[in-house]
């Protein structure tokens, strides 16, 4: 069984599995095209056959195949028998970052950071673009309207580094009250949340969030096992604004590792990246992800650094003395992106 799987407009769900020296692609359960490996090396896999189908995106899986299992993969080339109809909407959906005629082939190029950009495999929400464009404000603060809070799962990812899936679902007030509860009230939690407390308290405080409109907390699962809170918020509207040169997409998120059997680098890293994946893809007008973590947090700030954040400077909030960091989605996508260690 695939771990990638795509659903279509017309109901039909595209996945590929390895056949020989190539892939071939399912749609409905039907083989649609095999698509067989011409060239291959650590950086680039060139693939040849004919026209997988109608749809662009289907597509897809097949680069999933390649890009999720080959963390170093930089290119995917594929030549295929199709037309410029083809080719052009293949370019327009974001599935292909360039197209060129070759003889009686077109040759279609994906790039790694061009394909981890496109949404379809792992955003199982709508995303929070599709509103106009309009500005409101929240006190002095003046700001895009934000999208209202999802609900269910939003993002969802097998990693085969880790032989896990991991996902990131809207937290829900009768489901994780219990486990909030007990994370916050971990020693090492409350060293940087200072958010000990009583059940009720820590209700009125999930409920809040559940109900702020610049926010998203949420629960991130290994296999569907909770293993972490992530509280993401819009930037523009935050209390940190003021101490930067804050833009109207940037976003932010705190978060907390309350299950210690998910602890650990290799973990620590996927569901890092993960997590600036989900943000970015969001809202593709997300150019910059913040932090501002506890200066003493050292431990936290040097796995930032290593995913890519960069520390500006340190500062002063009210309640704590901060750093500022900052990752640049240009930088996660041509030099970090979700896909792990390369």
């Amino acid at each position: 069984m695939s771990h990638y799987r795509l659903p279509l407009g017309d109901g039909r769900v595209a996945h590929a599995t390895r056949s020989g020296a190539g892939y071939a692609l399912i749609v409905g359960g039907k083989p649609q095209a095999l698509l067989t490996t011409v060239a291959s090396d650590s950086q680039q896999v060139t693939l040849r056959g004919p026209v997988p189908g109608a749809d662009a995106l289907a597509l897809i899986p097949v680069l999933a195949e390649l890009f999720c299992r080959q963390p170093e993969l930089r290119t995917v080339a594929l030549e295929l028998d199709c037309d410029h109809t083809y080719a052009a909407a293949a370019t327009r959906a974001g599935v292909v970052t360039q197209a060129s005629a070759i003889d009686s082939r077109w040759h279609l190029q994906v790039e790694r950071g061009s394909f981890w950009q496109h949404p379809a495999l792992w955003l199982t929400a709508p995303n929070s673009a599709g509103m106009a464009l309009r500005y409101t404000m929240t006190g002095e603060k003046r700001h895009p309207l934000r999208a209202p809070q999802a609900r269910g799962t939003v993002y969802r990812r097998y990693l085969p580094e880790l032989d896990m899936t991991l996902s990131f679902r809207v937290a829900d007030l009768k489901r994780d009250l219990d486990t909030f509860h007990a994370w916050m009230n971990q020693d090492r939690v409350h060293r940087f949340w200072e958010l000990a407390g009583d059940r009720e308290s820590h209700a009125r405080y999930l409920q809040g969030q559940l109900d702020d409109p610049k926010g998203l907390p949420l629960i991130a699962e290994f296999d569907d096992e909770p293993f972490a809170y992530l509280e993401t918020y819009w930037a523009k509207e935050d209390r940190l604004a003021p101490f930067y040169d804050v833009h109207d997409f940037d976003r932010g998120c705190h978060v907390l590792v309350g299950n210690s059997r998910h602890r650990g680098p290799a973990k620590v890293t996927a569901w890092m990246r993960a997590m600036c994946h989900y943000l970015f893809l969001d809202d593709p007008r997300t150019q910059r992800i913040v932090g501002e973590p506890r200066v003493d947090n050292a431990r936290f700030i040097d796995y930032l650094q290593a995913q890519g954040f960069a520390k500006l400077k340190e500062f002063n909030f009210p309640h704590k003395r901060a750093a500022m960091v900052v990752l640049e989605r240009e930088a996660f996508f041509d030099q970090y992106g979700p896909w792990g260690e390369a």
